[in-house]
């Protein structure tokens, strides 16, 4: 795999933005399929560390909705995985193994270095992808993310949402973001790629504020970005405290992400446009179901309004 630091300038990529596909090309040679798991990691804003039920838009299920059980191995749950993802993806031959569900460095290092380690030694796994929370490392667990990333390739996935801490404050994240920094650098100084995953339409945010998170993020080093819209599940604390109307609609949610790309930084990998909420836990937008036809809406604003990833960015930076 090679160093992130590599795409630290302006990749070629085919599209309208550097999708997730093209940085799998780039990076091992060929476009790889998540397959996501479930290790039974808990989180320290469920657990009472920081709080109970975790930020107030989070299921009971988490982040874990479509991942494995965590009754089940993880060699099991990944040949599980490969076998639906090989109904859908036929063409894909290697797969990235997803610790999904929850905060996956939240835990006893040893034991997580095992189940990382089981992933890693699977002969159809190309890459470990982990995702956690800034405020759950340790020097343990720098260890073993660097005794892991000698087996196989590690991406650090990091729930940001927003760099407005009074945002946060809402939505009941439980850290500050200046946390983020000196984890940034450790992950830096280990050669770990750093995918921050951000959320359009978060209780009070306006778009302003959303391209100011996305200012701020292209001073991190950063391989890749996921966006989250934000959606309502049912028994969730947000869907109790804001109406469905406050939700993005599609129009809104399609000018605030084009123009996010437009600022973001060309050689950051856009590995998720848009969400995938679980059907039978939302209760609005009812228009991000229809997820086929939402990302040809988002490649026809692109198209419509001439915008290219960083183009924005390019020039405020060339000026």
């Amino acid at each position: 795999m090679r160093m992130w630091q590599d795409y630290m300038r302006k990749m070629p990529y085919a599209g309208q933005y550097y999708a997730f596909s093209e940085y799998c090309e780039h990076t091992f040679g060929e476009r790889l399929y998540k397959i996501p798991l479930d290790i039974g990691c808990t989180c320290p804003n469920r657990d009472g560390t920081l709080g109970f039920g975790g930020c107030t838009f989070c299921s009971a299920g988490g982040s874990g909705e479509f991942a494995g059980s965590s009754s089940r191995s993880v060699t099991e749950q990944l040949e599980e995985g490969i076998k639906k993802a090989r109904v859908i993806r036929p063409r894909i031959e290697h797969y990235i193994a997803y610790f999904q569900a929850f905060t996956n460095t939240y835990g006893d290092p040893a034991h997580l270095q095992t189940q990382y380690e089981e992933a890693a030694s699977h002969p159809l796994v190309s890459a470990i992808a982990i995702a956690t929370r800034p405020d759950c490392f340790s020097d343990a667990i720098y260890d073993v993310l660097a005794n892991v990333s000698a087996i196989k390739p590690v991406i650090v996935e990091l729930g940001l949402q927003t760099i407005h801490d009074g945002t946060a404050k809402r939505f009941h994240r439980g850290y500050a973001t200046e946390v983020i920094y000196p984890v940034l650098e450790r992950l830096q100084e280990l050669n770990l790629p750093v995918v921050l995953h951000l959320m359009l339409g978060l209780p009070g945010e306006t778009k302003s504020d959303f391209l100011e998170t996305i200012d701020r993020i292209n001073q991190f080093p950063i391989a890749g970005v996921k966006f989250h819209l934000l959606y309502l599940l049912k028994d969730t604390v947000l869907a109790k405290e804001m109406p469905q109307e406050a939700l993005l609609t599609e129009e809104a949610y399609l000018d605030w992400l084009c123009e996010g790309i437009a600022h973001l930084r060309s050689d950051i990998a856009i590995h998720r446009i848009t969400g995938d909420p679980p059907k039978d836990l939302l209760l609005g937008p009812a228009w991000c179901l229809k997820k086929g036809q939402v990302l040809n809406h988002i490649h026809h604003e692109l198209k419509s309004r001439g915008i290219r990833q960083g183009c924005r960015y390019q020039e405020r930076h060339t000026t």
